[in-house]
């Protein structure tokens, strides 16, 4: 793995580290919030190998690894203690920061999250590494059905939705496949009860990609977190952005 991710780095303020989903992206999975973020904290946000700038691994990702080399970008581009905001397989990456790094790691903020995939999950997870040997465009429909929730789907003009597959399938990630292994084999429960920094879970009531039940899980066995539900898939900044900002806005403001 490289020494460092490549990155972005804005706003002034206290840290916040992004550690985004796999197959996503920081732009794909932060993008709609990003400048409101900058606006009153200094961001870092790092592709996973295989993402954006980064190159591609050379083999499978390392859970230990990927959350090291993560601190590390933040470190580098000059932020040395920092809220970590994970989504989806990026919990877990910050789940792990916050175990290994407890003098870095000063909160965590975990949206769409698991510590394990149930069998659900798996199968959907399964899925998507069966599609990514084939048409991309076939990929992206299926992600874009399994991430959506249904009210948001449905609302969508039929031009505008061919648009978004064709447009997802242009973008897909070559690192997906390692991201979506790792995804598949991800297990932090053990790390879970002694997480001692402030913490927000996030649930998507309406994902059918990630359960609620398994954001549910992370606040239950994780001391002292707080958790807000938002009606939405796991889309959940496209979907509810707003919502979804202001949960994260006010728990950073109660942090420091």
């Amino acid at each position: 793995m490289t020494e460092y991710f490549a990155h972005i780095t804005k706003g002034n303020g206290p840290g916040l580290l992004l550690a985004h989903g796999a197959g996503g992206g920081v732009e794909a999975n932060f993008g709609p919030v990003l400048d409101d973020l900058a606006a009153t904290h200094t961001v870092v946000g790092a592709d996973y190998p295989g993402s954006g700038r980064t190159p591609r691994a050379e083999g499978p990702l390392d859970l230990d690894e990927l959350a090291d080399t993560l601190v590390d970008t933040a470190v580098a581009a000059g932020v040395e203690r920092f809220t970590v905001l994970g989504y989806s397989l990026g919990t877990a990456v910050a789940v792990r920061a916050a175990a290994r790094h407890p003098e870095r790691v000063t909160a965590l903020v975990l949206t769409a999250g698991f510590a394990r995939l149930d069998n659900r999950s798996r199968l959907a997870v399964d899925v998507w590494r069966a599609l990514l040997d084939g048409d991309p465009r076939l990929t992206a429909r299926y992600l874009t059905l399994a991430a959506a929730g249904d009210a948001f789907l449905n609302a969508l003009d039929p031009a505008v939705l061919e648009g978004a597959v064709e447009a997802l399938a242009a973008s897909l990630p070559e690192g997906s496949r390692e991201q979506a292994d790792l995804a598949a084999a991800v297990d932090t429960r053990a790390d879970l009860p002694g997480i001692r920094v402030p913490t927000l879970v996030v649930a998507a009531t309406r994902d059918a990609l990630v359960s609620p039940d398994l954001s549910r899980e992370l606040a239950e066995h994780i001391p002292g977190a707080r958790l807000v539900e938002i009606a939405a898939g796991h889309s959940v900044a496209t979907e509810a952005r707003d919502e979804w900002l202001a949960a994260v806005r006010d728990f950073l403001a109660d942090v420091g």
